[in-house]
């Protein structure tokens, strides 16, 4: 007896994790695009919740619908350390950690009021659409992005941190030059200013008015528009390297291309199959 209900228990476990971890079923493939579809539809509740005249007129019912997904989501998470082949590894996954983060703030606005806006970590759940949608093979050119970004680290820094110190002086430059009486309080202050005038957002509550401020503005400004090309440059350069790292060297027989994708089978000029790498 005690045989036959474990096997009736590894059968369920086995059914069910078909159902939740599983893509390749129909069942599975359903109940991953419903939850996706929950998890949209509680974070635009706790947005909503956030519009003071919705909440004053919908506020009970929206909290009553965040419950609900709530416990939707809490038998889900329940059910995937229940059926899953290694519950510890799966909790202690990245997905694991946002499911559990996912259903913790409605639990603890029980004890700490407010807790639940950060219901919208559940956003994060969306990163299951990559799996459900079978979109993983485009992180390949994630990952070369994400290549080029690290490559180029160093290089940005450096470049960040000469900005720092330029900013820092600007700002001292015109702290001296406008001071107080112009808005410019503090070289703090000014520095903000400058920060705000070199990436060309200009928000208009400081602006200078001795004419050698205003000189000093003008080449802040067009300093601006340098500064944010060098990056640009740096990253653009990286990508273009990774790219080039990322081919390979085969060439094809028929129509002698090279610098193929490192993992084609088939040229993308004429269509023939490539041989495999020696």
């Amino acid at each position: 007896m005690a045989a036959s209900e474990s096997s009736e228990e590894s059968a369920l476990k086995l059914k069910l994790r078909r159902v939740i971890f599983g893509t390749d079923s129909k069942s599975g493939r359903y109940f991953d695009i419903a939850l996706i579809i929950c998890i949209i539809c509680s974070v635009a509740l706790v947005l909503l919740d956030t519009v003071a005249s919705i909440h004053a007129r919908f506020g009970e019912q929206i909290r009553a619908l965040e419950w609900v997904f709530t416990a939707v989501f809490t038998v889900e998470y329940i059910l995937r350390l229940y059926c899953s082949a290694h519950p510890i590894k799966y909790a202690r996954s990245f997905y694991g950690i946002v499911d559990l983060l996912s259903i913790l703030p409605s639990y603890l606005a029980l004890l700490f009021p407010g807790s639940n806006f950060a219901l919208v970590i559940r956003i994060l759940r969306l990163f299951r659409i990559f799996r459900v949608f079978k979109l993983l093979r485009y992180l390949s050119e994630g990952n070369l992005l994400l290549r080029a970004m690290i490559h180029s680290s160093r290089k940005v820094f450096i470049f960040f941190f000469s900005v720092s110190l330029i900013v820092m002086v600007v700002g001292a430059i015109m702290y001296v030059v406008e001071g107080p009486d112009n808005g410019f309080s503090s070289i703090p202050k000014s520095i903000y200013w400058t920060i705000v005038t070199i990436t060309t957002v200009g928000y208009g509550d400081i602006t200078p008015v001795t004419n050698l401020g205003q000189a000093i503005a003008a080449f802040t400004m067009l300093l601006g528009y340098s500064i944010i090309a060098i990056p640009t440059g740096i990253l653009t350069a990286e990508i273009s390297q990774e790219m080039g790292r990322s081919k390979d060297l085969r060439r094809c027989s028929n129509c002698l291309k090279t610098g193929h994708e490192s993992q084609a089978r088939f040229c993308d000029q004429c269509g023939s199959e490539l041989e495999a790498e020696i």
